[in-house]
């Protein structure tokens, strides 16, 4: 599939990838959704509450869109509702996930969420089989779609009943967005992610003490530090690096079989290299990359009620979903 053009124009500040994005992530505000939210539990213990919008609002609803947000996210950022909003009042039911950890309420176990956790996607996409949805579209945002485009190019059993997806922001290449990120100009993003993260190594340390320490803490003063402390042994890589090898999207994508969008902005503050997989979709007939001029990272505001990212993925999932 040749790369696809796009339509979106900004104009004014929001050609200012900065400004689009701290503007998409702090300032919008988006009214009306209503949430109920549901508890799964996971097959090891832990649970991921699901924020639920038209959750079966009809018992005879077949399609249901399934929403994945970036790192420290929740269902209730604005990407996340714009979506729901706009999917929702057009027949939708909606299940916005929150990732373990990240609903307001600690997760059970040492492990939480990473770029490439790719078995929880798999068991809500059998659950929502389980429950006789016959047409899921995914959407993921930044960490969210790299694990969305992940899933799809990684599993071999895919359900059938999964038919779409969208992805937006992705960093494709772990490795190359950390470079980028680690940029002066992007001390912002990188200071918000760690002052978060340490939040959250802090409150579970009196729960695993065995495993993490006040020390460990201390040690914490970048991403990769981070990821070299906490995100790697809890889920199985040997360090940050083989964490960023093994989780990114990019080498997967070639193997995906569902009709995908991915959005990726080209002055998107988080995206480097590798994270627009150019050679892929070329030589893909179903992976349609969209690379618009302006964007920043998940900031594609559009006079109106919705942006652009949820009206193209609303119009992409129509051309597989009825």
């Amino acid at each position: 599939m040749p790369i696809v053009s796009s339509n979106f124009r900004a104009s004014g500040l929001f050609k200012d990838a900065h400004f689009s994005t701290i503007y998409s992530a702090k300032i919008r505000r988006v009214k009306g959704v209503k949430q109920s939210r549901e508890r799964l539990e996971l097959p090891d213990g832990d649970f991921i509450d699901i924020d639920w919008t038209n959750a079966r609002v009809s018992r005879k609803n077949q399609k249901v869109a399934v929403l994945f947000h970036g790192l420290e996210g929740d269902a209730q950022r604005p990407y996340m509702l714009g979506t729901a909003k706009l999917l929702s009042t057009n027949g939708y039911d909606v299940a916005a996930v929150n990732l373990r950890g990240c609903s307001g309420v600690q997760n059970r176990l040492y492990r939480s969420y990473h770029s490439g956790e790719t078995g929880d996607i798999a068991f809500i996409v059998e659950t929502l089989v389980k429950r006789k949805y016959e047409k899921i579209g995914l959407y993921g945002v930044s960490l969210g779609g790299n694990a969305v485009l992940k899933y799809l190019g990684e599993h071999t059993n895919i359900p059938t009943e999964v038919k779409v997806a969208s992805c937006i922001g992705v960093p494709a290449d772990l490795r190359m967005s950390l470079e980028q990120l680690s940029k002066k100009e992007n001390v912002i993003y990188r200071t918000s992610f760690l002052v978060h993260l340490r939040a959250k190594y802090r409150k579970k340390m009196s729960r695993f003490p065995e495993k993490m320490s006040k020390q460990s803490y201390k040690k914490i003063n970048s991403l990769q530090s981070f990821d070299d402390i906490y995100t790697a042994p809890a889920h199985g890589f040997e360090d940050a690096l083989d964490y960023y090898a093994k989780a990114s999207s990019a080498q997967f994508i070639k193997n995906i079989k569902v009709p995908t969008l991915i959005l990726n902005a080209k002055n998107d503050s988080f995206l480097h290299g590798d994270c627009y997989p150019i050679e892929q979709a070329k030589q893909s007939d179903i992976l349609h990359l969209e690379m618009p001029d302006h964007g920043g990272h998940v900031g594609f505001y559009m006079k109106g009620e919705y942006y652009y990212n949820e009206l193209r993925t609303f119009d992409f999932f129509k051309n597989y979903i009825e």
